[in-house]
């Protein structure tokens, strides 16, 4: 569920008109709403009732120190990737020693850097980070809480590009050989086994890839229980949104009137399959979601530049482009695509919506039916709330897009748009080119 809707013809996010953002601070500007936040957070709480459940927000999806308050003051912890999220967090004033640390390349200062700050534990992708983290803690003269992340080789059916739990993916370590990898992470001093760890990948849309996934690695965890006596068992993250239907999933007669077999997948089907098979652990179950809290919580408002008419072919250009959203050039991703003032009068029209990038693969959408927009007028992506702008780049020279955060009727600027001279300040002619 999220809070995007219309207002008799008006879109709003909670009950902020979006025209009202855009007038007020221009475009592309990406919004995105609290109160679904909130609704995501709160709903996978409840539907993992019963466990012992940490939730720590994977915020590679959206790293915003805004949404990090929040999602701290919600009770949350951080699946961190690297030295500069690991600041976020403390800028935001979030708690890193409820946090954990992953990644495939960890350096010897962000280790430091997560010690330092009493990480709550790292998750070891490689044999070679354990000896890594066995170095810089006893540099510190610290013991190194780990968990090794394994890799249950699960397909998930989802883009080969975010898949993450199979045999030929670069994370983990196959579980065949993970006891072996315990072994060897008993050996060292500075390390303390604290858990263990899994992630299969990302926009998964069924539970029964989290079911196999599980069912493969609960009993080597019990198993890790008995012999080093961990105390957490991370089941990752993953959980799909929607992204088709994604304005009338909104709405609960939208979600009534899904067969049963066919509605998507939720926090409450999720848990019901989950929960069973992991209270007899006895053990801290830590969850790493990311899209899923907020990627039905944004929108990225943007502008119509003109409508070029082809020869067999429509081209709608906008003045948002790939440098803000890059998920369907990236990914093939699709994302709804509605006017901020609907007109049931006008007719559609069929058009690829596309951005100025000198780029053919510069394109939202190709063969979209719209409402026909005109000059001027404005269109809304929607679930952009998720690896939006935290991949957004300044490609072709185009500052970083705005951010707001709607609250009610309230909102609010939390990260101004980017200027020209922000973006060069760190550049300068040489010397020797003078």
């Amino acid at each position: 569920m999220h809070h995007f809707h219309y207002s008799g013809s008006d879109l709003q996010c909670e009950s902020v008109d979006l025209a009202a953002v855009a007038g007020l601070y221009g475009t592309p500007t990406y919004v995105y709403s609290a109160a679904t936040m909130e609704d995501n957070f709160r709903r996978l709480q409840r539907g993992l009732a019963g466990l012992d459940a940490q939730l720590c927000y994977a915020m590679k999806a959206n790293s915003n120190l805004a949404i990090l308050r929040h999602f701290s003051n919600l009770g949350a912890g951080f699946d961190l990737v690297s030295g500069g999220e690991i600041r976020r967090v403390l800028a935001a004033g979030g708690n890193v020693q409820t946090s954990v640390f992953a990644g495939v390349g960890k350096t010897e200062a962000e280790i430091a850097l997560a010690l330092e700050n009493g990480i709550f534990s790292f998750h070891v992708e490689s044999e070679p980070e354990l000896a890594r983290i066995n170095h810089v803690a006893g540099k510190l003269g610290v013991k190194a809480p780990i968990a090794i992340r394994v890799n249950p080789d699960v397909d998930a059916h989802t883009h080969a590009k975010i898949t993450t739990g199979k045999s030929d993916n670069k994370f983990g370590i196959p579980l065949k050989y993970a006891a072996a990898a315990y072994e060897a992470a008993a050996k060292y001093p500075n390390l303390k086994i604290k858990g263990v760890q899994m992630h299969i990948g990302s926009q998964l849309t069924s539970v029964a890839p989290f079911v196999e996934a599980v069912e493969k690695v609960a009993p080597f965890a019990a198993d890790l229980k008995a012999r080093f006596g961990i105390t957490y068992f991370s089941i990752g993250g993953g959980m799909g949104i929607i992204y088709k239907d994604a304005l009338a999933s909104g709405q609960q007669a939208w979600w009534d009137a899904q067969p049963a077999d066919k509605r998507p997948l939720t926090p409450e089907s999720y848990g019901a399959a989950l929960v069973p098979l992991l209270q007899p652990l006895g053990l801290k179950i830590l969850l790493e979601h990311g899209r899923f809290m907020v990627g039905n919580s944004g929108a990225l408002l943007s502008r119509v530049e003109h409508l070029k008419r082809g020869a067999g072919k429509n081209f709608l250009i906008v003045d948002a482009a790939m440098n803000d959203l890059v998920r369907p050039a990236m990914y093939d991703s699709y994302h709804e695509i509605v006017p901020v003032h609907r007109d049931s009068s006008r007719r559609a029209l069929v058009t690829d919506v596309v951005g100025p990038i000198c780029e053919s693969g510069d394109c939202f959408a190709k063969d979209r039916q719209l409402q026909e927009v005109g000059e001027g007028e404005l269109i809304a992506f929607l679930s952009a709330g998720a690896y939006g702008y935290t991949m957004a780049s300044r490609y072709n020279t185009r500052g970083m897009a705005a951010e707001v955060l709607v609250k009610g009727s309230a909102f609010e600027l939390i990260n101004a748009r980017e200027t020209f001279e922000q973006m060069i300040a760190g550049e300068k002619v040489p010397a020797f080119l003078k």
